[in-house]
C-alpha cells in the first residue's frame, strides 16, 4: 500500500519512528557480524602459512569492493526502492561470511593458496555487500522530516558503534575452546576460524528476516534507469557546488581516522608507558564505542536543533584534530597531571589517554553524522540514495588508502600517523567553513 509524501518533500510511513528503528536495528545486526570477524581476521590469515602482508590486503580488499559497490548500490536504491537492495545486500552478506568460514575446509583440500584465495573471495563480497549503509542513510532521509533528519542519521552511527562493541565480544567468545568443543558435535566444520564466520552470517541472516517482515518501502518518486558509471557518478558529485566539498571531505576524514584506527593498538602496545596486551587494547576499543553510541545516539541530534548541522561539523572536525595530535603524547600529557588518587592501576598517563580517546570519539561522533545530514540536505529528495551512495563510496575509497599510509608512517616515527592524521583533516575544517558562510549568505 502506498503512502503520500509530506509537505517538506519527505515520504510519509505509517509509522515513521518504528521504520527509522528497523532500519537502525538492521544496521546494528549487520555491523555486529561485521566485528565478529575481527578478532580472528589476523590469526585466520596466519594460520595458513602466509605473511602478515596478506592481513592488510585482506582489510584494503574489504574497503576497496566497498569503495565500488557503494555508488551503484544507492543508485539502484533510487531506481529499485530502498527496501530490495538492503534485502539483497543482507543475502548477499550471509553468503560471504558462511564461505568465509569455509577456508578452513577449502585450505584442507586444495591447499594453502586455495584457502587464501577463498578468504579473499568471501571478503571481496562481504565489502560489495557492506556499500548497503547508502542505502539505509536514504531511507531514513526519505522517512524523516528535514529538522529531525540529523537525529535520526546519528541513530544509525550510533548502530555502528553499538555493532563493534557487541560484536568483537560475539566473536572473542565463539572462537573460544569451549564454543570449539560445544560445537563439535554440529553438521558444520567447528573450529576457531569458522564459528565467528558463521555467527556473522547469522546475524545477517537475522537482519535479513528483520527487513523481510518488518522495512516497509516508502512511496516516493523514483528516477529513470539511467546508466552511470563509478567513475561517472563521482564526476557528477564533484561538478556539483553542493556536493563537491562534502564527497572530498568524507574521503579525508576516512583517510584520517582509519589510519588512526589500525595503528591505535601497537602504539597502545609498544609505548612503555602502556605496554597493553589485546585484552587490555579491545577494553579501550569498548569504551571508545560506548561514548561513540551516546555520542550520536543522543547528543547530536539535540546540538544539531540549536547550532545547525554546518557549525555542529566545524566543531567535531575541530575537536577530532586536537584529539589526532594529541594521541601520540598522552603519556607525556599524563605525566603533566598533577598526583592522582584512586587505584594503582588508574596512573595519571591512563588518565590522559582516556581523556584523549573522550575527546577523539565526540569529535568524530559529531562529524560524521552531521556530514550525512549536509549530504543528505545538498541533494534533491530522488537522488538522496545516489548521494548517500557517492559519499559513502568515498569514504571506502579514504578506508582503503589510510591504513597501509599510516602503518608506513609509524614505521618512520611512532606520533607521524596520528599527527599526519590531524594535518588531513585541517582541509575538512577549512571545507566545512565555506559551508558555514554559504549558508549565511543563503
Amino acid at each position: 500500500m502506498g503512502v503520500p509524501r509530506g509537505a517538506t518533500g519527505h515520504a510519509v510511513v505509517d509509522h515513521p519512528r518504528r521504520a527509522v528503528g528497523t532500519v537502525v536495528f538492521v544496521v546494528f545486526l549487520d555491523l555486529v557480524g561485521f566485528g565478529i570477524v575481527i578478532p580472528i581476521l589476523p590469526y585466520y590469515v596466519r594460520s595458513f602459512g602466509v605473511g602478515d602482508v596478506f592481513i592488510g590486503l585482506l582489510a584494503a580488499t574489504y574497503s576497496l569492493t566497498q569503495f565500488l559497490a557503494t555508488p551503484v548500490l544507492g543508485r539502484y536504491s533510487d531506481r529499485w526502492g530502498r527496501r530490495p537492495v538492503v534485502v539483497l545486500s543482507l543475502a548477499g552478506s550471509a553468503v560471504a561470511w558462511s564461505v568465509f568460514g569455509l577456508a578452513d575446509l577449502t585450505g584442507d583440500l586444495g591447499g594453502a593458496a586455495v584457502g587464501v584465495a577463498t578468504l579473499f573471495l568471501a571478503r571481496a563480497l562481504a565489502g560489495a555487500m557492506g556499500g548497503n549503509i547508502a542505502a539505509a542513510q536514504a531511507y531514513v532521509a526519505d522517512v524523516t522530516p528535514p529538522e529531525r533528519r540529523a537525529g535520526a542519521l546519528g541513530l544509525v552511527g550510533a548502530s555502528f558503534s553499538l555493532g563493534f562493541i557487541f560484536g568483537p565480544a560475539i566473536g572473542g567468545a565463539l572462537a573460544s575452546e569451549t564454543a570449539v568443543r560445544a560445537a563439535a558435535g554440529l553438521p558444520i566444520p567447528a573450529t576457531r576460524f569458522s564459528l565467528p564466520a558463521f555467527g556473522a552470517a547469522a546475524m545477517s541472516l537475522i537482519a535479513l528476516a528483520v527487513a523481510l517482515v518488518a522495512l516497509e518501502e516508502p512511496d516516493r518518486h523514483r528516477t529513470t534507469a539511467e546508466r552511470t558509471t563509478l567513475v561517472g557518478s563521482f564526476a557528477t558529485a564533484l561538478r556539483d557546488p553542493a556536493l563537491r566539498g562534502l564527497v572530498v571531505a568524507f574521503f579525508l576524514v576516512s583517510v584520517a581516522f582509519a589510519g588512526v584506527q589500525v595503528m591505535f593498538i601497537p602504539f597502545v602496545a609498544d609505548a612503555p608507558a602502556y605496554r597493553f596486551d589485546a585484552s587490555a587494547a579491545a577494553l579501550l576499543l569498548t569504551y571508545v564505542g560506548v561514548l561513540g553510541a551516546l555520542n550520536q545516539g543522543i547528543l547530536v541530534g539535540r546540538l544539531a536543533d540549536r547550532v545547525g548541522s554546518a557549525r555542529l561539523a566545524v566543531g567535531g572536525a575541530s575537536i577530532l584534530l586536537v584529539a589526532l595530535a594529541a594521541l601520540p603524547f598522552a603519556p607525556e600529557l599524563g605525566r603533566a597531571l598533577p598526583a592522582l588518587g584512586g587505584p594503582a592501576w588508574l596512573g595519571r598517563e591512563l588518565v590522559a589517554l582516556l581523556a584523549v580517546l573522550g575527546l577523539l570519539s565526540f569529535g568524530n561522533g559529531l562529524l560524521n553524522p552531521s556530514l550525512a545530514t549536509l549530504v543528505s540536505a545538498s541533494s534533491d529528495a530522488e537522488r538522496q540514495g545516489t548521494a548517500f551512495g557517492v559519499t559513502q563510496g568515498a569514504g571506502s575509497l579514504g578506508r582503503t588508502v589510510g591504513p597501509p599510509v599510516a602503518a608506513a608512517l609509524y614505521a618512520l616515527a611512532y606520533w607521524s600517523p596520528f599527527v599526519a592524521g590531524a594535518a588531513v583533516v585541517l582541509p575538512v575544517i577549512a571545507l566545512l567553513v565555506g559551508v558555514v558562510r554559504r549558508e549565511r549568505r543563503g
